[in-house]
């Protein structure tokens, strides 16, 4: 058994009251306010001297204002909000199906330009507003494939702490070249062995590094924070795009919502919309590395959605299916949908807008595959016109240009033209298959539910008690419940700081 501990659900009481009052006087020297999750839910409830505070500060710098902007509801130049999130609507042309496959963009988010600094504000702040982190002592650890971590060294870095970033050294330059003009010493960035599919080393690491008490570890995996800003703010940001999309066509129905599981953050969204709509829960993941669908095992190059284990913090037994997506594809349809050549094929042979296909620049490899998922789940359910498909983008393929540069210089040596551009449109969209997909039953459902468990019991020391009451859903829903207890417990911290009046 390892070092680490887990708390099963997430309570909202002050756990030290000490410790709080150390964090109070650390952020009311920095004069940082904090965000309630219903004001990043719903951003217009943010009061105006503070949306006024945001003008000319840079979305990309490490700025206390700038977690006045960790929500979906920012504007394409990330320094204005909009009253619904950027989004994208494929055409048929593209997708080959009739249903509307609509991908929401996390490239406008501040900072780290990826929805989860939204996560990790969901992890550490609840920490910090009972106690459980001193920002002037703790550093936060962040186990991440990439994304998650970045966002982690975000949000410690304007709440005035140390954060540092464990992620496998096989993943994108572009995240470790952020990293390293973010954190305050080369040594908190953490590389451990493999690529996107070595979960189980990063929490080896993490396991020597909570032997020092100072060390907080902030895995995104198992914080049920995680879990209640997606559902609460991602699923209501979701929600307010499909009201965009409903208010031109009535009739529309939010027919599935899909998300590689990752960290299952972002799949919370979907409690949130079956709660109201009725959706169909989606789960993707690599087929390189089929954990669900075949308790399989592998390494893919999907980076940002997690494999080998089901995370503590994912909602199994109320999931409706799960879809594979092969990394052959993402890799080339990031080529043919960043490469000059590809973008002319797109729009001179296929006919695509051009505005369009420039904005396949906010979909990184994460975000291609939850796009070929949802084709699959179209074609599967035999969806039409009055059916929607929301998806998340969670990055932009800008974080994937030496991955991108990579493929091609393996696969097109002597150059990349038209020729293979159609034969990549061809293969990876046209013939996508409703293939390596399962509609699942109870039983499927308690088979991938248990699989956890040689994660979190066996190797994490999760109580099986524990562990077994995430399959009722009564759990989750007290979970959910907690939200307003949650947002009284920041706005007495802010209280206490002075933050929000301070001039």
């Amino acid at each position: 058994m390892i070092g680490m501990t887990y708390t099963i659900s997430l309570v909202p009481e002050i756990a030290d009251g000490k410790v709080r009052q150390k964090a109070v006087k650390r952020l009311r020297e920095l004069n940082v306010s904090l965000p309630t999750l219903t004001e990043l839910a719903d951003p217009d409830l943010i009061p105006d001297r503070l949306q006024a505070t945001l003008s000319g500060v840079d979305p990309d710098e490490p700025l206390a204002a700038n977690l006045w902007r960790v929500h979906w509801f920012n504007d394409e130049a990330r320094t204005g909000r909009v009253d619904v999130p950027g989004y994208l609507v494929l055409p048929e042309a593209l997708t080959g199906v009739k249903a509307k496959i609509v991908v929401a963009l996390g490239a406008r988010f501040p900072m780290i330009g990826a929805h989860k600094v939204l996560a990790a504000y969901g992890c550490l702040v609840p920490r910090l507003v009972t106690g459980r982190f001193d920002p002037a002592r703790d550093k936060a650890i962040w186990p991440s494939t990439g994304n998650y971590c970045r966002g982690g060294v975000a949000i410690s870095r304007t709440l005035g702490c140390r954060g540092v970033a464990v992620l496998p050294a096989g993943m994108s330059q572009e995240r470790f070249d952020w990293l390293e003009q973010w954190v305050s010493d080369p040594a908190d960035i953490i590389r451990t062995p493999g690529t996107e599919s070595n979960v189980k080393e990063i929490y080896d690491r993490c396991a020597e590094l909570s032997r020092d008490p100072g060390n907080v570890i902030v895995n995104q995996f198992s914080e049920f924070g995680n879990y209640l800003v997606h559902y609460y703010c991602t699923g209501r940001a979701l929600d307010r795009v499909f009201a965009d999309l409903r208010s031109s066509e009535p009739g529309l129905r939010l027919t599935a919502f899909v998300a590689a599981t990752g960290s299952a953050g972002t799949i919370a969204a979907g409690d949130y919309l079956k709660s109201i709509h009725g959706t169909k829960i989606v789960a993707v993941e690599a087929v390189e590395c089929p954990t669900m669908l075949y308790n399989g095992y592998g390494e893919h190059n999907i980076q940002g959605i997690g494999d080998k284990h089901i995370p503590l913090i994912q909602n199994v037994m109320n999931t409706d299916l799960v879809a594979g997506v092969s990394d052959r594809s993402t890799d080339a349809l990031n080529l043919l949908f960043n490469d000059s050549i590809g973008r002319a094929y797109l729009t001179k042979r296929r006919k695509l807008d051009s505005a369009m296909v420039k904005e396949f620049v906010n979909i990184g490899l994460s975000g291609i595959a939850n796009i070929i998922a949802a084709i699959k789940i179209a074609k599967r359910l035999e969806l039409g016109a009055s059916d929607a498909i929301i998806t998340v983008a969670t990055d932009s393929a800008t974080l994937y240009d030496s991955e991108r540069k990579s493929y091609l210089g393996r696969h097109y040596p002597g150059g990349f033209d038209e020729v293979h551009a159609g034969e990549i449109f061809g293969h990876h969209l046209q013939a996508v298959a409703d293939d390596h997909l399962i509609e699942l039953t109870h039983v499927d459902r308690r088979r991938i539910f248990n699989l956890g468990y040689y994660t979190w019991v066996e190797q994490q020391g999760v109580p099986a008690a524990d562990f077994d009451r995430r399959r009722q859903g009564a759990f989750w829903k007290e979970l959910q419940a907690t939200i307003p207890a949650w947002d009284k417990l920041i706005a007495d911290f802010n209280e206490d700081t002075g933050a929000m009046h301070a001039g």
